[in-house]
C-alpha cells in the first residue's frame, strides 16, 4: 500500500486518538481523587497493588489491566492507574470510529467524516469524560461494550472459526470486567449463532458460547487473589457462598427494581436531561437524524437501538447516587447515531456533497472546540487535591498506635490507599465501620492487624474499643464534609 493511501486511511482515527489523549492528559487526576465521584478509586488501587479483591462485582479483568498499569515507572501509584482509563477512553471513541466507518477504514471521505465525529461525540461527552480522568472501570467498559458491538458487525471472514472465538472470548472478558456486561450476550450469542439465510447456526453459536464461558474463567483469579490474604479481600471468596456473593452483587442486588413507577417516571426524565447535556441539541439533532431518517434494517441499527435501551432500562431501575455512570454504553449508541446522521447528510447532498463536507469540516471543529471549553471545567480532575490532602493529613496527625474507625468510602478507600498501598503508618489499626458486621471482613481484620485485640464472641465497634483500651481511639468520616475525633487512653 502506497504511503498516501496509509495517510489517507489512519489519519483520522490516529488524529482523533492523539487529539483526545492530549485533552485527557490536561484534565487528568494527578494521584487519588474524589473528582467526578471518584471515591472508589482508593479501594481499586489498593486491591490491585496489594494483590487483593475490591468491591462487588471484584473486576478481575481490570485488576489485571490495572497492575501493569501500576509497574510504569511514571509518578505516583494512583496517576498510574488514572492513565488506564485515559488509554482505555481513547480506544474505545477510536472503536466508535470504526463501528461507523466499518473498519478497515472506508476509503469513502463522508464515512470517515462521520466516523470522525461520532468518536469525538463519544469521547467529549462529559460523563465519559469525566470517567477517563479518574480511577474507575467504566473507560474500560466502555471500551469492551464498543468492541462487542463492532466485532458482531464484522463480516464473516474466511475461516469464521476464528471471529466466533474472538466474539466469545470478548463478551466473556465484558463481563469480567463489569457485570452489566451480560446485556450483551445477546448481542455476541445471536450474531454469531445466525447464518446468512437466518437458520441457527449451531456450529458457530456454540463456539461463541464456548469461548464466552472461556472468558468469564477470569473471575476465577479472583480466589487466587484472596489466598495472597491481602487487607483488603471483599467477601474472601475461597469458598463457593462467598465466591457467589461477590460476584453476583448480592450486596447492592436490594438497589435493583426498587424503583415506583413516579420514581422511574422521573429518572426516565433525568436520562432525557442527561442526553441533552451530553450532546447538546445540535448532536441530539444529528443522533436522531441517523436513527429515523437515515434508519436501515441493518445490524448496526438493531444493536445500537438494543444497547441504548437496555442500559436506559437499567439505569432507571437500579438505585444509586451514581447509576448515571450505566448510561456512557447509551452514550455510546448515541455517538454512533451521530455519525450515521453526518453520512446520511452527506451522501443526501448528492452532487452537493463536496460542499456539504467542506462546510462540515469548517463549522463541526469549531462546535467541538467550543463544547470542550465549556465542559471542561465540569470534568477537570487535574487540580482535584482532595483526597491526596486528606490522606496526608491524617497520616501526619494521627497519634501512634491509634486505631481507626473510618465511615464513608472516601475516607475508608483514601485510608486505605495510604496505609495499604503507600504502606504509610504501619503502626495504625484501620478499621472499615461499614464492614464490621461481616464475618469474612472480621478474619481480615485478625490476619492484618494481630497485634490489635478483635472479641472472639462479637465484633462491633463498642467491643473492639473496650479490648483495647490502652489505645486512642480515632473516628474519621467523609462525607460532605470531614469529620475527625481522636480519644486518648
Amino acid at each position: 500500500m502506497k504511503p498516501s493511501s496509509l495517510f489517507s486511511r489512519y489519519a483520522l482515527p490516529v488524529i482523533l486518538a492523539g487529539g483526545l489523549f492530549s485533552i485527557y492528559l490536561a484534565t487528568l487526576a494527578p494521584g487519588l481523587t474524589w473528582a467526578n465521584d471518584g471515591a472508589d478509586g482508593g479501594d481499586l488501587i489498593t486491591a490491585t497493588a496489594t494483590g487483593g479483591v475490591p468491591h462487588p462485582s471484584g473486576y478481575p479483568v481490570y485488576l489485571l489491566i490495572a497492575r501493569v498499569f501500576q509497574y510504569i515507572p511514571l509518578g505516583p501509584l494512583a496517576l498510574r492507574t488514572n492513565l488506564l482509563s485515559a488509554l482505555a477512553a481513547v480506544a474505545a471513541s477510536v472503536l466508535v470510529y470504526g463501528i461507523v466507518t466499518g473498519l478497515p477504514v472506508s476509503s469513502a471521505a463522508g464515512d470517515q467524516m462521520a466516523g470522525f465525529f461520532a468518536g469525538l461525540s463519544f469521547g467529549l461527552s462529559p460523563i465519559f469524560w469525566s470517567q477517563a480522568v479518574i480511577t474507575e472501570v467504566y473507560t474500560l467498559h466502555a471500551a469492551f461494550v464498543a468492541l462487542t458491538i463492532f466485532l458482531a458487525l464484522r463480516p464473516p471472514p474466511r475461516v469464521p472459526e476464528r471471529l466466533d472465538r474472538l466474539r466469545g472470548l470478548v463478551t466473556g472478558l465484558a463481563v469480567g470486567n463489569h457485570l452489566t456486561a451480560v446485556f450483551l450476550l445477546p448481542v455476541a450469542l445471536l450474531t454469531g449463532g445466525w447464518s446468512a439465510d437466518r437458520k441457527i447456526a449451531w456450529k458457530s453459536l456454540g463456539r461463541v458460547a464456548a469461548w464466552l464461558v472461556a472468558g468469564l474463567l477470569v473471575y476465577l483469579t479472583l480466589p487466587l487473589r484472596a489466598l495472597s490474604r491481602s487487607p483488603v479481600n471483599w467477601g474472601n471468596p475461597v469458598s463457593l457462598g462467598n465466591f457467589l456473593w461477590l460476584v453476583t452483587g448480592e450486596l447492592y442486588q436490594g438497589r435493583l427494581f426498587d424503583t415506583g413507577l413516579a420514581d422511574a417516571l422521573q429518572r426516565f426524565q433525568a436520562i432525557a436531561a442527561l442526553l441533552v447535556r451530553q450532546f447538546d441539541l445540535p448532536g441530539l439533532s444529528l443522533a436522531f437524524t441517523g436513527l429515523i431518517f437515515f434508519f436501515k434494517p441493518t445490524r448496526l441499527h438493531f444493536i445500537t437501538l438494543y444497547t441504548a435501551v437496555i442500559f436506559s432500562l437499567f439505569t432507571v431501575f437500579y438505585t444509586s447516587f451514581d447509576s448515571y455512570v450505566y448510561l456512557i454504553p447509551v452514550f455510546l449508541a448515541f455517538s454512533v447515531w451521530i455519525g450515521l446522521g453526518i453520512g446520511g447528510l452527506s451522501r443526501a447532498a448528492g452532487r452537493h456533497a463536496r460542499s456539504f463536507r467542506t462546510l462540515a469540516w469548517l463549522l463541526l471543529p469549531v462546535f467541538f472546540l467550543l463544547l470542550t471549553l465549556s465542559r471542561w471545567p465540569q470534568v477537570d480532575a487535574s487540580r482535584d487535591a482532595r483526597a491526596e490532602d486528606f490522606g496526608t493529613r491524617m497520616m501526619e496527625s494521627l497519634p501512634e498506635n491509634a486505631v481507626i474507625f473510618a465511615d464513608g468510602d472516601r475516607a475508608i478507600f483514601a485510608l486505605w490507599y495510604f496505609h495499604f498501598a503507600l504502606h504509610q503508618r504501619p503502626d495504625l489499626t484501620v478499621i472499615a465501620t461499614d464492614l464490621i458486621h461481616f464475618d469474612w471482613y472480621a478474619e481480615s481484620l485478625r490476619e492484618t492487624y494481630p497485634s490489635t485485640n478483635f472479641p472472639d464472641d462479637i465484633l462491633w465497634k463498642e467491643a473492639i474499643i473496650r479490648a483495647n483500651a490502652s489505645r486512642p481511639i480515632c473516628d474519621i468520616s467523609c462525607f460532605t464534609s470531614e469529620e475527625y475525633n481522636c480519644r486518648m487512653p
